[in-house]
């Protein structure tokens, strides 16, 4: 078992304690097999869903890093640390929160809906001229980072026991929850950070599909792992692109990520006048193997080869 190809994605339950980093290490360990990556850190105190690319998937990471993400957090008002959670050092309290309303406490809360410019702490994983933001912070070293756009689709108000309030977030990739929770304290005036978080999804791989290191070891022992649907194939990762078949003649040109036209597939789309800029396709050969993703160029006509599988 130790020989076969593993190729797709393990939907993995990142538990507290663990670096994403650990995650991957482990899985080697486990599956036997060195070509893992993972899709995005969470912080060794957050637990949740951390999607793992095996074999030909790990082309896929930066796709799925891309992908709208879902978290459960515990906000706690009047508090401040060097980390923006309560994992981190207190630098300010302040018992302001008292005199809060949970009106008012909504309202803020509410008021990050939307685009929003966030400053990334000094304890991330962000580099600076090589560097990780976290190793000069630890250092005692400060530096400027630049604000980032993200997006904040929704803010769910969970319950509310102030100083406390536990909300569900969705938002675009590089939204630093412990920020958002740190300027909702500002935003107050009291101060704020993050007490807790869970990572209830990415993209389409949602926590209650998610699996443990130990479930997984457990598989792999029992030589269950193939049989038991825990690894995602490749190709389910990229449903939401729409499939084009190449013509016989074209199958070596795909085979070697040469550009395609029109003529080099079986069945195209109706009409171009819906196509994107940009637009990705899988593209399968004529026998129905999936080898490609392209990327359409509308101004040239052209299939653009972006992965190969």
């Amino acid at each position: 078992m130790a020989e076969q190809m593993i190729n797709g994605i393990i939907n993995v339950y990142k538990e507290p304690g663990f670096t994403s980093h650990d995650v991957v290490a482990k899985l080697r360990g486990i599956l036997k097999t060195k070509k893992i990556g993972h899709t995005g850190t969470l912080d060794p105190d957050a637990e949740g869903v951390l999607p793992v690319c095996i074999g030909n998937a790990t082309k896929l990471c930066d796709l799925l890093t891309d992908k709208t993400k879902e978290y459960r957090a515990k906000l706690l008002l009047g508090t401040v640390t060097d980390t923006q959670d309560t994992g981190g050092t207190i630098i300010s309290e302040n018992g302001s929160w008292k005199e809060l309303s949970k009106e008012e406490i909504r309202q803020a809360v509410l008021g990050f809906i939307g685009a929003y410019s966030q400053i990334p702490p000094m304890y991330s994983a962000l580099k600076v001229n090589g560097k990780k933001l976290y190793e000069l912070a630890r250092e005692g070293i400060e530096v400027e980072r630049k604000p980032r756009n993200v997006e904040i689709y929704n803010i769910e108000i969970v319950s509310m026991e102030i100083p406390y309030a536990e909300l569900i977030i969705r938002c675009s990739k590089g939204t630093y929850i412990r920020t958002l929770c740190h300027d909702i304290g500002n935003k107050l005036g009291c101060g704020g950070c993050m007490a807790s978080l869970v990572r209830n999804a990415v993209g389409k791989f949602h926590i209650s599909d998610s699996h443990t290191l130990s479930e997984i070891e457990t598989l792999w022992k029992e030589g269950r792992f193939f049989e038991s649907g825990i690894l995602l194939e490749t190709e389910k990762a990229l449903e939401d692109y729409a499939v084009l078949k190449t013509m016989p003649h074209a199958d070596k040109l795909v085979r070697n990520g040469n550009v395609l036209t029109w003529e080099s597939f079986s069945v195209v789309p109706d009409t171009e006048a819906g196509m994107e800029d940009g637009q990705w396709f899988r593209i399968h050969d004529s026998s129905g193997r999936f080898l490609a993703v392209y990327e359409y160029q509308k101004q040239k006509r052209l299939f653009k080869s972006n992965k190969m599988f």
